[in-house]
């Protein structure tokens, strides 16, 4: 049995805020108790609603929030408790590719000195040993390898296109050649030719490399395409994981089916036939207080102990968890 490169256990993400006229102190319960495993080489996406916490998740992994409560393991590394030089030696390994290519560079950077920052953060602290020609060598490597001509490193982030910028964005997540990408729906805001060759990309590099991903995403096809195994997530939680063929085939939670059931097949004779699912009611907020099941007030199929025992994520498939009380341990068929 491989060890996961990144095991993260019962994380908790909660945000302190103030709201209406007397500045009442609420809590934003943004990730509520979230376990996951990434094993080398293997790419896991992650599906959800807007606003589910899924970028939180992403951000609390990578230590650009710190996590409330739980652990972030990294090859048995706990994140969540490093400080100072621990953290980015750890971070080495651990690199983001995030949803939006313009806000994420530095705009009084060129893409030279962009993708070379993490280099020269590094060398400076003394956590890595290259001298400038190699720096300047490798930044080089690094735009051949994404698609960038040498004669675009003096320019600057505005002056190139959606999908160029996120192929920055690409590069320097690549500059330290760590092990594990976090990838935060790098072809949402690209056109959709754009984005099939950022996929494309990806999915050369982790060949290439051998790294492992999270790949949050809206688009279920592009999961399905590029993810191994997929795990949904819901206000906070996740509430079902399966291998990303499989899970697509044949969804088991209610909010999955929901999900799947919402994203068009390029089939006009399936897409007619096939029923779409509608929730009823809106998402509640994620600073309200929670009983039970999380998804009990929109679930078509709920029951009298939704509303007061929360289901937890268990194995009832070989490879599959599901988190609801229509499925008994071992079992996959409703009851």
């Amino acid at each position: 049995m491989v060890e996961p490169l990144l095991k993260v256990v019962d994380l908790v993400q909660h945000f302190r805020i103030s709201q209406g006229f007397f500045r009442v102190p609420k809590i934003v319960r943004a990730v509520d108790g979230v376990n996951l495993e990434i094993h080398p080489g293997k790419t896991l996406g992650l599906v959800g609603e807007s606003g589910c916490g899924k970028s939180t998740l992403a951000r609390s992994i990578i230590r650009l929030y710190r996590p409330t409560s739980g652990k972030v393991l990294f090859q048995g590394s706990d994140l969540a408790q490093q400080e100072g030089d621990a953290l980015l030696r750890t971070r080495q390994n651990i690199q983001m590719v995030f949803q939006d290519p313009h806000s994420s560079l530095n705009p009084r950077m060129t893409i030279f000195e962009i993708i070379r920052e993490p280099l020269d953060i590094y060398v400076r602290r003394g956590l890595l040993k290259m001298n400038r020609g190699q720096i300047e060598k490798r930044v080089l490597e690094l735009m051949d390898h994404v698609g960038l001509s040498h004669r675009w490193s003096n320019r600057y982030p505005h002056e190139f296109s959606g999908g160029q910028r996120q192929r920055v964005g690409i590069a320097r997540a690549l500059a330290l050649s760590p092990k594990l990408i976090l990838a935060d729906e790098p072809v949402s805001s690209l056109d959709v030719s754009i984005q099939a060759q950022i996929l494309n990309l990806i999915k050369t590099i982790r060949r290439e490399y051998q790294q492992s991903y999270l790949f949050i995403s809206h688009d279920l096809a592009v999961v399905q395409h590029i993810c191994d195994t997929v795990a949904v997530m819901y206000l906070g939680v996740i509430v079902e994981k399966a291998p990303a063929r499989e899970l697509a085939r044949r969804p088991l939670h209610p909010y999955s089916q929901a999900l799947y059931s919402a994203a068009p097949i390029p089939d006009p004779i399936k897409e007619r036939a096939r029923r779409r699912i509608i929730l009823q009611g809106d998402v509640p907020s994620p600073v309200s207080e929670r009983v039970g099941c999380y998804f009990h007030d929109r679930c078509p199929h709920r029951m009298p102990r939704c509303q007061v025992e929360k289901p937890q994520l268990q194995e009832v498939e070989p490879g599959r968890s599901v988190a609801c009380f229509l499925y008994d341990k071992g079992k996959s068929e409703p009851r």
